[in-house]
């Protein structure tokens, strides 16, 4: 009997770590090698091959992706001579930045692959079946990779992210994100529309905008003319079927007034909006290479909230930067305490190799960083249980997203972006009126009004 036409089918596990950026790029691999014969596989243990999407923010993320690697090449080692094969592929930031120590020090590894070269995975796997092809793929070439990704994506859910803008020219000196993702680079806004517009037809209702830099968007359209980030999201929410548009990363630097505007003008436009501000002293920004001071910071707050006074800000911080005094990190709890975040991502400074940052004096203690940590989390926890308090007794519109965790319940995200659980029929897709009976620290409950 004949062989059925196609490839043979393989198994894929990706691992995804950082950044919704990672999340999207993890998205966009699945589906290239899908026309090769992966599916999706439940875990690494079950995998022909292994995609480790590596974050370089994170402290001793190089230590943790060696540390995977052994792991994996002991799994693949178990499988025995006569087992199946497993590749390991290494992706993302780590891979940029270290991916030829990575090789010199895990031959386990069968291939290192940065952000700009995902769309020659295919190519590169083949050629590493081959025996004779590179092993190796860091160069940034965005505008190849955005051109070679296949314009067709598969909606997994109601949801999903929509890479606009990749890289950064800010150069914080705390930031391996230049050095990793490259210069500053922003999609054509053709083709966004036709991935959202494509999106949308399988039923996504909400889009969530993505870069690391995401609103110094300035792709040019059809007839050549640049975009505004503002322009796109007004060209976005004509789009029959979305409901609600987000983005995120943006710098305060990149909040322009037309898009401050914006966010009172668009009711697609989610009242959520993350707004890193990194610290709460002029000084300290000023040595991140921030570019902004708080007083911009203020500004911009006051502006968002006076166009849209229900809008909730999130926000990221970073403790214990070199030279950081005690009187600027009361600086920052200072700050913190005025402006209110809905929710907050706070760090201890880590050092990331080749950054200025990493080679300045003044670093602090560990046992310092960990103190002022858990002193800021206290504010920001604190802070997040009450805006999700308040919540309670209102009525919000709840995307319904699928089942909820009990019988006869539905899950959604409110537009604050809480994960919202109510009793009512999961009627996917659906925009619901609930009424808000509970809070807890992550999630909020209710019924159906």
């Amino acid at each position: 009997m004949a062989e059925p036409d196609g490839p043979p089918r393989r198994t894929l596990h990706i691992e995804t770590y950082g950044c919704q950026m990672n999340v999207y790029d993890s998205q966009r691999m699945a589906e290239l090698l899908a026309p090769l014969g992966y599916t999706q596989a439940g875990s690494s243990k079950d995998a022909d091959m292994v995609i480790l999407n590596t974050c370089h923010i994170r402290d001793k993320a190089t230590m943790k992706v060696f540390s995977e690697i052994g792991r994996l090449r002991d799994m693949r080692e178990e499988r025995g001579p006569d087992g199946r094969e497993m590749k390991i592929i290494v992706a993302g930031c780590v891979a940029q930045a270290e991916g030829a120590e990575i090789l010199r020090k895990a031959p386990a590894v069968d291939l290192v692959i940065g952000p700009q070269s995902y769309h020659r995975l295919p190519e590169l796997i083949a050629r590493a079946a081959r025996q004779n092809g590179e092993r190796l793929a860091t160069d940034f070439a965005a505008e190849e990779k955005f051109d070679e990704l296949p314009k067709a994506r598969k909606a997994d859910g109601v949801s999903a992210f929509l890479s606009v803008q990749e890289g950064c020219d800010k150069f914080c000196t705390f930031c391996v994100v230049p050095y990793t993702r490259g210069a500053e680079f922003s999609r054509s806004a053709g083709s966004i529309l036709e991935e959202a517009e494509g999106l949308a037809a399988q039923g996504v209702r909400e889009l969530t905008l993505l870069g690391q830099n995401v609103n110094a968007f300035h792709g040019r359209g059809r007839d050549g003319a640049e975009w505004s980030f503002s322009r796109l999201i007004r060209r976005l929410a004509e789009i029959e079927g979305l409901a609600r548009l987000r983005y995120m990363t943006s710098h305060p630097l990149e909040m322009t007034d037309e898009l401050i505007a914006l966010h009172g003008e668009e009711p697609k436009l989610m009242p959520y909006l993350h707004l890193p501000v990194q610290s709460g002293s002029d000084r300290i920004l000023n040595a991140m290479n921030r570019k902004h001071n708080i007083g911009v910071y203020r500004s911009i707050v006051g502006k968002l909230r006076a166009v849209r006074p229900d809008i909730a800000l999130s926000t990221d911080l970073i403790v214990g930067f070199p030279g950081e005094k005690a009187a600027d990190f009361e600086e920052t709890l200072a700050l913190v305490r005025e402006i209110g975040f809905a929710s907050a991502f706070a760090f201890k400074y880590s050092r990331r190799p080749g950054t200025p940052a990493a080679a300045m004096q003044g670093q602090v203690a560990e046992a310092e960083k960990h103190e002022r940590l858990l002193r800021l989390q206290d504010m920001l926890f604190a802070q997040q249980r009450a805006f999700n308090d308040s919540q309670v007794g209102r009525v919000l519109p709840v995307l319904i997203a699928g089942r909820g965790r009990m019988a006869g319940q539905a899950h959604g995200r409110s537009p604050y972006l809480q994960s919202v659980h109510f009793e009512a029929p999961p009627e996917i897709g659906a925009v619901a009126p609930v009424r808000i009976t509970g809070a807890s620290m992550n999630s909020l409950s209710g019924t159906q009004a």
